[in-house]
């Protein structure tokens, strides 16, 4: 316990101080230089930063055409980092997406086995319709996201850092589908819906890209910035009133134990778990380095809440039939705090 009070009085460096403002600066100069190609989004954008500076992967969800791949390689581009995106399919096999050995000829007539690497080898990774490719494939996915390696015939090699998966499930066609379990969707940090763009961003989508070809985005940092900014983010401090509120806010979405509020429990059959306080204290900690804040706040917490807890409850039957989403029942509770 004490070692959990040191952290939370422990002020940044001036060398961390410095580091926030520069995080804070290129925060700015990103939505900006982003802004070049992507009409609206910014709080998506926000999210997906608030994600890639916590070390941590999301969801991305919504109908097709609305620019996910378009904003993901330019998020990409813009941070000098390699980007990948892999297309889930009934017949994808694992393989297909960590590489192989295959069999080469050498220059003295021998033949002898290379590894052919994956499109996991990137450092952004953008796994289109996740739900689509048969569990075996979306395991190894999987393993990628937690160990960031890969196992292939038995040999296991590192993937590159910074390493970032970002998994799009299409929330249309669902017929012959596979879609992650509750259990695995819990690796996510967030759920970033995409909704359609108003009618002024949707003119302005048409006027930019019925044109000419898109700009080129000005590279703002590079993946050994990136490691260190994703370091400065778990030095930042954290008061000890947040922990709690935060620990509450999660108790709260569970039915059992008695910690849930009497109109949730005929709403709710499972509730977030010890990661999702995880999620929320380290989205709160990027989320106020981006902002250029040198300690976390309500606000912080406030902005990932919704993106960390949504996809972690599961409603009942009773919920489905009223009409009433997840997205309702933590929208409901941050209002209550």
């Amino acid at each position: 316990m004490s070692q959990v009070v040191s952290q939370t009085e422990t002020s940044l460096s001036d060398d961390d101080v410095q580091a926030v403002d520069r995080l804070g600066k290129i925060h700015s100069r990103l939505c900006e230089e982003l802004g070049r190609v992507i009409v609206g989004q910014r709080e998506t954008v926000d999210q997906l930063l608030v994600c890639l500076f916590a070390r941590r992967h999301a969801l991305l969800m919504g109908v097709p055409g609305l620019a996910k791949t378009l904003l993901v390689s330019k998020l990409a581009e813009t941070l000098s980092l390699k980007f990948s995106r892999i297309q889930f399919t009934p017949d994808l096999m694992p393989m297909d997406i960590t590489g192989t050995d295959i069999l080469q000829d050498s220059g003295d007539g021998k033949r002898t086995f290379e590894f052919a690497h994956g499109p996991l080898f990137a450092n952004i990774i953008l796994a289109d319709e996740i739900n689509r490719a048969p569990p075996k494939t979306q395991a190894a996915m999987l393993e990628a996201m937690q160990e960031q390696r890969i196992t292939v015939v038995g040999k296991g090699f590192d993937l590159p850092p910074p390493f970032m998966v970002l998994a799009t499930q299409n929330p249309v066609e669902q017929e012959g589908t596979y879609p992650l379990p509750e259990a695995q969707l819990d690796r996510f940090m967030s759920l970033i819906e995409l909704d359609y763009p108003s009618e002024a961003e949707e003119i302005a989508i048409a006027r930019s890209t019925t044109g000419g070809a898109l700009p080129k985005l000005e590279k703002l940092m590079t993946a050994p910035d990136i490691i260190a900014h994703q370091d400065l983010v778990r030095r930042i401090p954290v008061p000890d009133h947040i922990y709690t509120d935060v620990a509450r806010l999660v108790r709260k979405t569970r039915p059992a134990g008695g910690t849930a509020p009497a109109w949730l429990l005929p709403l709710v059959s499972w509730g977030a778990g010890p990661r999702a306080v995880q999620d929320l204290i380290l989205g709160a900690k990027s989320r106020a380095a981006l902002e250029g804040s040198y300690m976390v706040r309500s606000e912080d917490v406030r902005f990932v809440a919704q993106p960390v807890l949504t996809h972690r409850l599961i409603t009942t039957f009773a919920a489905q039939a009223e009409g009433v989403t997840a997205r309702d029942i933590v929208g409901r509770l941050l209002r209550e705090e």
